[in-house]
């Protein structure tokens, strides 16, 4: 479909700029609006939660905005280039992780009351497990912030000339600008506009990319005729990176974790000015993660048929899959300035939505978990102040760990899923432990501190000792897992990596066949020597967390 010069490079024009420097005005505009509107935010409680005060629809926009960062936006469409529609069972996974956020973790957190969820380890341990807690989360979230501002930025900048530096200090200073101005209204209202942009970006790129190919009836016919949709996978290895049990079972953990009891996640839900309108902010969460997953899956399947016989990554077009979705927007709108800036615009609002979040998020955990407990007689005014700044220095800490972030190796969608998986899973596995075992050993009574809020009346064994260890192997196991895959990355043929072709280019590469991805071949030599159970993909590492953390308790 899509015979162009192997040597090609496009790159984007003032229009494209425009489209993305007005993209990024008015996120600030909205930023300042809000944050600044009557006079501001009074105490730590405005700044963290908009004074719990918001509805269903813009919370929800928001938590649906923040997941899908710049790295799921150029991640998904890649993964479902080269691996099929099977990705659209993410969604099953996100329904499953959805229902069981509303009914079973959301209302322990709201009815406490609590502004940082690891209070609640507190509650229900003790504070040794509070302040583990947090520093877990506080590196998770900066390095996966990292990632999400550094990577789309070398990504474009290797496909479009884009300069890095120059894209990643533009986001970078205003998302923190405006997160620290305006606090979670801020954020929230201005994930509402991003997530707009973000679906505009993926249905020009649908509509145009359908069109080109020849209609659905043909989208469909080549997908079909060459196993892209191919949802009715059920292999049970689990060197396989996507089967229905990786999203469904691997994944529900993974946005569970994410979901169910994660900082940034929990601190939109106490936003919402009743326990009601804060579980339909999670339904109509999903109904915008549906509507960005499957957009993107489906962008993934247009990619594929336009370079039916001249796969860019075979051609040397581009470098790693990270890059089709860039390469495709430049190539489909060629004739049509300012359109590609569109997508830049969709990439950029994913990355300033969910860095934005983590900002406010860090921020929060800090002034709950460290200032507050040691300093409570801190006047409001005061904890705002403090609020601020700590944003300012949390934004200014994730710009220097994206400069640092090109030492990862691999997709940037496996890595940000790694990350998360490693330390969020027995994160997840310590909640569980609290809210659903009972017997698990804690330092209070029940009685003391919320009885029927998953804070049961116990005080048997040692205190810390079964749900401390419990965080320590859970991590250590997860680590394990993640650093296999990255060192002993599974062959192409049990990843499931689909065949692609080259043929069709006008200077057809010596790999034209396209039967393996270049980058995975690679590794081939040393293949037989990996241990099997390193060559998991980095989302199982969120299975084993929990796990771990759940076996390990004391009696």
């Amino acid at each position: 479909m899509a015979a162009v010069e192997a040597g090609a490079r496009a790159t984007f024009g003032a229009w494209d700029y425009g489209v993305f420097a007005l993209m990024l005005l008015v996120s600030t505009g909205i930023g300042l609006w809000v944050g600044l509107a009557r006079g501001g935010q009074r105490s730590a409680e405005d700044f963290f939660t908009g004074g719990r005060s918001l509805t269903a629809l813009p919370v929800g926009l928001s938590l649906a905005a923040s997941f899908m960062s710049a790295v799921q936006v150029l991640g998904v469409p890649a993964e479902a280039y080269r691996y099929g529609l099977k990705f659209l069972w993410m969604c099953l996974g996100q329904l499953l992780n959805s229902l069981l956020t509303a009914l079973l973790f959301l209302p322990v957190f709201y009815r406490l009351g609590l502004t940082s969820t690891y209070q609640y380890l507190e509650l229900r341990f003790s504070r040794a497990v509070r302040l583990c807690g947090t520093l877990q989360y506080l590196v998770a979230t900066m390095l996966y912030t990292g990632i999400v501002i550094y990577a789309p930025a070398l990504i474009l900048n290797q496909v479009t000339g884009l300069d890095i530096w120059a894209s990643l200090l533009s986001t970078g200073v205003i998302c923190t600008f405006y997160t620290t101005v305006g606090g979670m209204k801020a954020v929230i209202w201005t994930d509402v506009f991003q997530v707009l942009v973000m679906l505009s970006g993926f249905w020009v790129v649908l509509a145009r990319g359908t069109m080109l190919v020849g209609g659905p009836g043909q989208v469909l016919e080549l997908a079909k005729n060459h196993s892209r949709i191919n949802l009715m996978d059920f292999d049970l290895d689990p060197r396989s990176r996507y089967t229905f049990w990786t999203f469904v079972v691997g994944g529900t953990l993974v946005w569970l974790s994410m979901y169910g009891v994660n900082q940034a996640q929990v601190q939109r839900y106490m936003a919402c000015r009743t326990e009601k309108q804060a579980k339909l902010a999670v339904l109509v969460n999903q109904l915008g993660l549906f509507l960005i997953v499957s957009s993107a899956a489906f962008c993934g399947i247009i990619m594929f048929t336009f370079y039916l016989d001249c796969d860019p990554l075979l051609a040397g077009r581009i470098s790693a899959p990270d890059q089709y979705m860039p390469l495709m927007v430049l190539d489909i709108f060629v004739d049509l300035p300012g359109v590609p800036g569109l997508f830049l615009a969709c990439a950029y609002s994913g990355t300033l939505s969910t860095a934005s979040t983590s900002i406010n998020a860090m921020a929060a955990v800090t002034v709950e978990d460290l200032i507050k407990p040691r300093l409570p007689s801190l006047t409001p005014r005061k904890l705002v102040i403090i609020s601020k700044g700590l944003s300012l220095i949390y934004g200014s800490a994730c710009l220097t760990v994206a400069a640092l972030s090109s030492l990862l190796g691999g997709g940037v969608l496996e890595g940000s899923f790694t990350i998360m998986g490693v330390i969020s899973g027995p994160l997840l596995g310590a909640f569980i432990l609290g809210m659903f075992l009972p017997a698990c050993n804690t330092l209070v009574s029940g009685g003391e501190r919320g009885e029927g809020l998953g804070v049961p009346s116990t005080d048997t064994g040692s205190p810390n000792q079964g749900v401390l260890s419990g965080l320590a192997v859970g991590l250590a196991l997860s680590l394990w897992v993640a650093v296999g895959a990255t060192l002993y990355p599974p062959s192409a043929q049990s990843m499931g990596v689909l065949p692609s072709s080259a043929a069709g280019c006008a200077v057809p590469s010596a790999n034209a066949s396209g039967i393996l991805d270049p980058l995975l071949a690679a590794n081939a030599s040393s293949r037989a020597s990996r241990p099997h159970q390193a060559q998991c993909p980095g989302s199982w590492s969120a299975v084993v967390g929990p796990h771990t953390a759940d076996g390990i308790c004391g009696p």
